[in-house]
């Protein structure tokens, strides 16, 4: 049976510690790191509870050979991996599932008026008199 696999950064608050790992599924494993279920982990005596970076891989053995690629990484060019994906460092994936888009629905609404009313100004007016 072939198994989905998922490489994910996880972060403290202060985004000081980095910690990367490998499972099969995202939303159950971070449940467990932010409710330290496993004692005396790393990620538990960092308080790494912040998922901030995230692969998906069909494949469970790619994304275990991802995870040993990554691991060999210094701290510089994990620090772009994740810039590209997530400048901002937000948490992008919880115990309840991937955060698709931090935007306030209010705001979404405004932006998406402002495109539509742009929208409407590049399309030349009809002045034909048929």
């Amino acid at each position: 049976m072939n198994r989905i696999g998922y490489v994910y950064i996880m972060t403290n608050k202060n985004r000081t510690t980095l910690y990367i790992g490998v499972t099969n599924n995202l939303c159950r494993r971070i449940y467990e790191h932010k409710n330290h279920l496993i004692k005396n982990a790393f990620t538990a005596k960092y308080n790494l509870e912040y998922c901030i970076y995230f692969e998906e891989f069909q494949y469970f053995d790619l994304a275990i050979q991802r995870e040993k690629e990554l691991k060999k990484w210094n701290r510089q060019k994990k620090e772009a991996l994740i810039n590209k994906k997530n400048p901002e460092w937000k948490e992008i994936a919880t115990e309840k599932g991937i955060v698709q888009n931090n935007t306030p629905y209010t705001q979404q609404v405004k932006e998406l008026m402002n495109e539509l009313l742009n929208q409407t100004k590049q399309i030349p007016p009809d002045d034909r008199k048929d």
